[in-house]
């Protein structure tokens, strides 16, 4: 059984994700808004109305999950 931590502190617009993994950070607003992962992922999302999403991502990990 794996073990999970996270906790995100805003400041202004940004907001900074702190994991077990690492630092993550993230931008935007409600519509629109870019996180950059601590595996070095970038993801780009935005909400339209009547509830789509869209989202995404860019890169790859840079690292394996071994459990």
């Amino acid at each position: 059984m794996g073990w999970h931590y996270n906790k995100s502190i805003k400041v202004g617009p940004f907001r900074i994700n702190l994991s077990r993994h690492g630092v993550g950070h993230s931008f935007g607003n409600r519509r629109f808004y870019v996180t950059a992962t601590p595996d070095g992922r970038r993801h780009v999302s935005l909400r339209l109305p009547g509830g789509f999403h869209v989202g995404k991502t860019f890169g790859k990990r840079k690292y394996y999950r071994h459990y």
